[in-house]
């Protein structure tokens, strides 16, 4: 839209970062089965602009667990719609923390088929 570009039609890093954040908070969240926070974004570079028109997907995967937190490993690429080739924008690296109901940091669940020693 208008609103999320410069006067030469590239979309702003802005908006770039808030799909990623979003994208990276569904893995998040799913991990967690509940509620995370974004704690930090790490080594966020720009590589090729997008612009107006251009299909956006975002692709994410877990790359460490903590206690509590889980750092999800994310990356943008680009399509032009009149095209298939596709161009990567940018990747960087989304903290999160699971929290519980009173928004304090609660220890992650065990991953799906994976039992703790006793």
């Amino acid at each position: 839209m208008p609103r999320d570009t410069n006067p030469a039609g590239d979309i702003f890093g802005g908006w770039l970062m808030s799909q990623m954040d979003l994208g990276a908070s569904t893995i998040a969240t799913r991990r967690a089965r509940g509620r995370t926070v974004t704690a930090a974004v790490e080594g966020m570079s720009f590589l090729s602009p997008v612009q107006v028109g251009d299909e956006v997907t975002i692709y994410g995967r877990i790359v460490s667990t903590g206690r509590s937190s889980m750092r999800v490993f994310v990356e943008a690429w680009r399509r032009n719609r009149e095209s298939d080739d596709i161009t990567k924008v940018t990747h960087a690296t989304f903290t999160f923390v699971a929290i519980d109901a009173a928004r304090k940091p609660r220890p992650l669940p065990e991953p799906d088929g994976e039992v703790k020693d006793r």
